[in-house]
């Protein structure tokens, strides 16, 4: 009951502006590859939500699936962030999902989450249309889009987090999640994105900063987790990942912390990372859920 006073009194009013849904510059599609784009997953704040999906082509499924959650402070970026890692994920066998959420201008926290969890429905309810497996579902994402993918790793069955984007009968869960410089800790850091995101100060509704923590709804049921974090991150901290690897590890979830040494923030959308965090990313996909 009290986090779901606290989840109510987040839905605030938010300004009708948001950003549109990338059509351009997406990956094509390939001998090896389909791309999809947009195809609408659900609604949010009364208006179509999309997402750019990459299909495998002449290989047997149903395939697993991994959810690409593209970082910006919640409140900038684009979907169209993380199609290079997707291409190289659906030429390995696995169904890719570029997906788009609400910025904090436009709805406050938790309307990020429950678009994300949307998007998994979806997938769900369409799996004989794509080929879905739906006991394979992975979610990953980088920065802001990372601490969605953890905390939709972590919150399986909190009813507060689902909205009504549509597909209501589906299962939100996933199988495995990875956090690309994700951000754990959203407590004392009182401006920037997050404060923008929650739409409060930490210091008069620290209970509200908890409640949009991944680490709040931790249980020893929980999927396993991949961290891939540089060292010198000077925006989230290395120390970030280390400290939820090590949460996760004691409480007997399965989770692995890559590191790539003097490095900074978004380091993995740039050669020769992307390829090598993508592949880290495969590889324990491969052991996990695949």
């Amino acid at each position: 009951m009290k986090l779901a006073m606290t989840i109510l009194l987040l839905l605030l009013a938010a300004v009708s502006a948001y950003a549109e849904f990338p059509t351009g510059n997406w990956q094509q599609s390939s001998a090896k590859v389909e791309v999809i784009q947009p195809v609408v997953y659900g609604t949010g704040g009364g208006r179509e939500l999309s997402l750019a999906l990459f299909l495998p082509k002449n290989q047997e499924g149903p395939f697993p699936v991994v959810l690409f959650l593209h970082g910006g402070g919640w409140q900038g970026g684009s979907a169209i962030q993380f199609s290079r890692q997707a291409m190289i994920m659906a030429e390995a066998g696995y169904i890719c999902a570029c997906v788009e959420y609400r910025f904090s201008d436009e709805a406050l926290f938790p309307a990020q989450i429950e678009d994300v969890k949307c998007a998994v429905r979806f997938l769900r309810a369409h799996a004989k249309q794509y080929n879905v497996d739906k006991g394979r579902i992975a979610v990953a994402g980088g920065s802001s889009g990372g601490h969605l993918a953890l905390l939709a790793a972590s919150s399986g069955g909190v009813d507060e987090f689902e909205g009504s984007g549509g597909w209501s009968d589906q299962s939100s869960d996933v199988q495995a999640a990875g956090g690309f410089n994700p951000v754990v800790q959203l407590i004392h850091k009182n401006k920037g994105g997050p404060l923008k995101l929650i739409g409060a100060d930490y210091y008069a509704h620290p209970e509200a900063y908890r409640a949009a923590e991944a680490g709040t709804y931790l249980d020893p049921a929980d999927p396993p987790v991949i961290l891939l974090h540089g060292t010198a991150d000077s925006k989230v901290a290395y120390g970030e990942s280390v400290y939820y690897a090590s949460k996760l590890r004691s409480l007997g979830i399965t989770a692995e912390l890559y590191t790539d040494f003097d490095v900074g923030h978004g380091w993995f959308n740039g050669a020769p990372y992307l390829e090598r965090t993508t592949q880290a990313l495969l590889r324990f996909l491969d052991v996990h859920m695949k």
